[in-house]
């Protein structure tokens, strides 16, 4: 034999077709899944770690761990990004508990989506100023301002990820958009 040999494209068409629709299905879903929440899930780990080069690692972990449990996901507790979510946020706290530090801050998060010349100094200026307020809040109430903003998760979908009721999530949320809008009023 002259060349090493290679898949016939027999044993791919037999992979494939040996493949459920259900398994096929479900990769579709998981791809939309990670593409239309990997940026989000980035910023929001970032958020809580503070240290961009480990929220890769993170991000990346708890899309493996997502994918491995996929077939875990039950719609009637929630939706798909809030399980993800969740996963994202136990992974991330995995990573501080095995730093054995509360999230100490190493470097800035760096925008997800960075400020264009069109904006000008004035949104210049109130990006800093809020940039400014969330580094001065505890962890914790960082960690909420990220599930609701990078998120994009619901009240409901907050309490399930933080462990605690809808009415307390959406009592920590709103103490912690005042301490936030004082900060940067402070700022301003």
């Amino acid at each position: 034999m002259d060349h090493a040999p290679g898949r016939s494209e027999g044993v791919t068409v037999t992979m494939n077709a040996s493949v459920a629709p259900t398994e096929t299905s479900s990769w579709d879903r998981f791809e939309s899944l990670y593409r239309s929440s990997r940026d989000d899930v980035y910023a929001y780990v970032c958020t809580l770690l503070r240290d961009p080069g480990a929220a890769e690692d993170v991000t990346a972990l708890a899309f493996e761990r997502a994918y491995r449990r996929r077939r875990t996901f039950d719609r009637r507790r929630g939706e798909e990004r809030a399980w993800l979510f969740g996963i994202a946020r136990n992974a991330a706290l995995d990573e501080l508990r095995r730093r054995r530090r509360v999230a100490t801050l190493v470097s800035e998060p760096t925008d997800v989506e960075p400020v264009g010349d069109e904006d000008g100094p004035e949104v210049a200026l109130r990006r800093t100023a809020v940039q400014a307020a969330m580094a001065s809040l505890p962890p914790r109430e960082r960690e909420i301002v990220a599930l609701k903003f990078h998120a994009g998760l619901s009240n409901a979908e907050l309490a399930r990820v933080l462990g605690v009721s809808e009415s307390n999530a959406g009592t920590l949320l709103y103490r912690t958009m005042e301490k936030l809008r004082k900060a940067c009023n402070a700022t301003a």
